[in-house]
């Protein structure tokens, strides 16, 4: 629902309001390596190259799709206290890089991914550069604690509350979101990144020039009591936003917890103009923690999606979304 909102539960027992927005899901795919192994926790998906870079947040590699074959494993980070992948089961659940960002950028011409973690932890405040070398992904890894810092005491957050999901390029500008947790008083946020700076920072020229500024808050309203948080953002061509966004029951932005509803929004410089949910999947809420623009005019986009299943046994679901705005 639009924020602020108000209005009388429909058959489903959320609430919605009225919206221009229409979204429908065309097609769905489960994520698999080619031996059957499941893309665990699928939070972010972005262009490289000729294919899609899908990213699992509880994960060391991820999956890269081309046409004409199964995906590759791209390792992204060493493993961890001799861990590839973690979870609650296992106890590894507090190494994992919780990588939860992938953004399309350029470095020195060249097209490359930077992939983002989420924060709240040390071995969150990681960011990876993907670019290609010889058609081979080389990925340069850097230490960010400083910055995140920074964004957390921009956006008034004790660091422990950091929960970066999504970034997008607007104009001169990386705009870096943060999920929080609405129902414990802590907002949807973004702050902005000098593009020039960041992509430095990001391949390792730290030289103090990188800056947070434009701190902004965003209210998206709720369903059944539980606030939605933007869990990703794409920048469409005609300068709005398309955010993915889910009311989640967390105790802390570390958890899961039971996912209500989800829902895209699109934002307009520092408004929210428009939320309209998104279409369960076989009956079940699709969870969706990453956003690519497949296609995109004044009057319509494709998205691909990728969703988090929150169970490491699971394959991750993808989705084509048609929008019409």
């Amino acid at each position: 629902m639009r924020p602020g909102a108000t209005g009388s539960p429909g058959a489903d027992g959320r609430l919605w309001q009225h919206h221009p927005m229409q979204v429908e899901v065309t097609d769905t795919e489960r994520l698999r390596f080619d031996d059957g192994t499941p893309v665990r926790a699928a939070s972010a998906v972005a262009r490289l190259g000729d294919g899609r870079l899908v990213v699992s947040d509880d994960a060391t590699h991820a999956a890269w799709f081309r046409p004409g074959g199964g995906p590759t494993r791209v390792r992204l980070l060493p493993p961890v206290e001799g861990h590839d992948v973690f979870d609650e089961e296992s106890g590894t659940k507090h190494l994992k890089p919780d990588l939860e960002t992938a953004c399309r950028v350029e470095v020195d011409g060249e097209e490359a991914v930077l992939l983002m973690g989420s924060g709240s932890s040390a071995r969150r405040m990681r960011w990876c550069l993907v670019r290609l070398r010889d058609g081979v992904p080389a990925v340069a890894t850097t230490d960010m604690d400083e910055l995140y810092a920074d964004v957390a005491g921009s956006l008034g957050l004790d660091p422990d509350d950091l929960n970066l999901e999504g970034a997008c390029v607007v104009g001169r500008s990386l705009r870096w979101f943060h999920r929080g947790l609405p129902s414990a008083g802590l907002p949807s946020a973004s702050v902005d990144l000098d593009l020039r700076a960041a992509m430095s920072a990001s391949a390792g020229q730290l030289d103090g020039s990188l800056r947070v500024r434009a701190p902004r808050t965003y209210d998206l309203g709720s369903v059944d009591g539980v606030g939605l948080a933007i869990t990703d953002v794409v920048a469409l061509p005609g300068g709005d936003l398309l955010a993915c966004a889910a009311a989640e029951d967390s105790p802390n932005p570390r958890d899961d917890g039971k996912v209500s509803a989800t829902a895209l929004a699109r934002i307009r410089g520092d408004e929210v103009v428009d939320v309209v949910p998104l279409p369960d999947h076989d009956g079940r809420v699709l969870k969706v923690e990453g956003l690519m623009v497949l296609d995109a005019d004044e009057t319509e986009a494709t998205l691909y999606a990728v969703t988090d299943v929150d169970d490491p046994d699971v394959a991750s679901w993808a989705a084509t979304l048609h929008v019409r705005l």
